[in-house]
């Protein structure tokens, strides 16, 4: 078998590579020569194959079969080597590549080392072409204790197929190592020109890496609503949503049982006054119970805008159905119902940012609650008041200053739109002394609510101008990507494949919301929940070298 691999070695190495055979190992059979005519073609052949395979291994397969067929050719089939391709067959595959690959990369370098010793591609690396023909950096480590590799290691071109072989290999033997392992790795045998931008745009299309660390999407932040920018009524323009749970008492003797409760929050649009009520449960009969309380006492809402939870799709529902009945029964009634209806409008799902006007109200709602309650369990009473006073205190926080004069102290706040003063201002002693007309008074009194109003668009509107986060248009999603399915409750090395199917893009024609398939279901989700798989294919830059 020695003298198969050293005979093979002749037949594929250089002539001043080659190992010395030892005279004993040399039989009649290996004189024998056998006289074949085979057409190579070479570096072709082998640049096809570095550009057509995945895998650094494949490629190294391929060469050194390819080797061992030429020869065996020349050889009797009791000289023939059958058995598994061994390490030194791989390493000449691998240095038999790297001649062809750099014939196409340096071809104007390797004329000028053969004919000067020196090039013009970058003087400080101090190239030169070895005794196997393959281009090397001389560099100032030739004192050093290192291997020859290490000293010298082999100059790749980072734009070719070959060097992303290598860096892939690298990158899965250190076992999907960050940029700076595998750069150390790959230094050991090769100089990739540009080393460390080329790894890093590379390993940011391994999949096995963006899997357990993906990357959700963003678009530019869009342009308020029209409830948000617009002057209303208080609650005309209504956002909603249940926060908890709580612990509620039945009653304040020893041994009561407690159970669940929750509050649901009713947000104007507007002018971010609020509304909480208690509650039980999460059923459909319990929020059209608080919603009744809450248009009995605030008004009816034009428009309602809530998430997709299924209490909310219910009361939608039962809403809908009571119109129905009573259009069948009181036909007058209902057509004057529907003229003062509610029309309900659902955000996407699994999109608590498109509310989040609602969920920082809740976020400010809970700050007091566990000061004040600090986990203790109340009665559903002691609930309502207390819900009832955070209201008061919350609409009474500042939307802006009234005027900007250093001696003014006071700020428009939502119990402005709601008393035409804040909840916690002192009433002033009334003045029986002071006629006042009744037409007088009423119309200081839209004049007092008309300046609100022009404080609310001066001050606070123009304070809403400036985007907070997302600030530049990205990359839209298209129809077919594919992307991982971001889900909170498993890891992300276990989220879902999903293929975009549909998009929906806002009036600025900036898609943020799409409809991907996965094996099993069609789901509606905001670009925010999606993670697009990284591109294989990479645009060659102009690199300098």
């Amino acid at each position: 078998m020695l003298a198969k691999l050293l005979d093979y070695t002749r037949s594929v190495l250089p002539f001043d590579q080659l190992p010395k055979q030892p005279a004993q190992l040399e039989t009649e059979e290996e004189k024998k020569q056998i006289k074949t005519h085979v057409t190579i073609k070479d570096a072709n052949g082998i640049l096809d194959v570095v550009c057509k395979k995945s895998k650094l291994i494949k490629v190294l397969r391929i060469v050194a079969l390819v080797n061992r067929f030429i020869y065996n050719l020349r050889k009797d089939d009791v000289l023939r080597m059958k058995s598994v391709l061994s390490p030194i067959e791989l390493d000449i595959a691998l240095r038999t590549t790297i001649r062809s690959v750099q014939q196409f990369m340096f071809p104007d370098v390797i004329k000028e080392l053969e004919l000067t010793k020196r090039t013009k591609l970058n003087k400080s690396l101090n190239m030169f072409i070895d005794r196997s023909g393959i281009i090397r950096i001389g560099g100032r480590l030739q004192n050093a204790n290192l291997t020859y590799d290490q000293k010298h290691p082999i100059a790749l071109k980072p734009d070719h197929n070959f060097s992303k072989l290598i860096i892939e290999d690298a990158h899965e033997k250190t076992l999907h190592g960050g940029i700076q392992q595998t750069i150390a790795f790959i230094r050991n045998q090769f100089w990739i020109f540009n080393m460390k931008r080329t790894v890093k745009k590379w390993l940011s299309k391994c999949f096995t890496c963006f899997s357990n660390q993906p990357k959700s999407m963003q678009q530019l932040m869009g342009n308020l609503p029209a409830p948000r920018v617009n002057m209303s009524r208080p609650f005309t323009h209504t956002g909603v949503d249940y926060a908890g749970p709580l612990e509620v008492k039945t009653w304040k003797g020893r041994n009561s049982k407690k159970f669940k409760g929750y509050f649901a929050i009713f947000i104007c649009l507007s002018t971010k006054a609020i509304h909480l009520e208690a509650v039980t449960d999460l059923t459909t009969q319990a929020f059209i119970a608080a919603f009744r309380r809450f248009i009995s006492r605030r008004g009816i809402c034009s428009n309602i805008y809530s998430d997709c939870g299924t209490n909310f799709k219910g009361a939608n529902t039962e809403l809908q159905k009571m119109l129905n009945v009573a259009k069948h029964d009181y036909k007058e009634i209902a057509d004057s119902l529907s003229k003062l209806g509610t029309k309900w409008n659902f955000i996407p799902p699994a999109s608590p940012h498109f509310g989040g006007l609602w969920e920082a109200g809740v976020k400010s709602v809970k700050y007091h609650l566990k000061r004040v309650a600090r986990n203790q369990a109340l009665t559903f009473e002691e609930l309502s008041t207390l819900l009832t006073q955070i209201e008061a205190c919350l609409n009474s926080r500042p939307l802006c200053p009234v005027t900007d004069s250093l001696d003014d102290f006071n700020a428009l706040t939502p119990a402005h739109f709601l008393i035409g003063t804040s909840m916690h201002t002192v009433p002033e002693a009334n003045l029986p002394t002071e006629k006042i007309g009744y037409l007088d008074r009423w119309k200081r009194l839209q004049a007092l609510l008309q300046s609100f109003w022009k404080e609310w668009s001066g001050e606070y509107l123009t304070r809403l101008q400036n985007r907070p986060k997302w600030l530049k248009i990205e990359k839209q999603p298209k129809i077919g990507d594919l992307v991982l399915l971001r889900d909170e409750r498993l890891p992300p090395s276990q989220w879902s494949l999903a293929r975009i199917v549909e998009t929906y893009p806002g009036q600025d024609e900036l898609i943020r919301v799409v409809k991907v398939r996965t094996q099993n279901n069609e789901f509606k989700r905001p670009i925010t929940k999606i993670c697009p798989l990284p591109s294989n294919n990479i645009d060659t830059e102009t690199t300098t070298v």
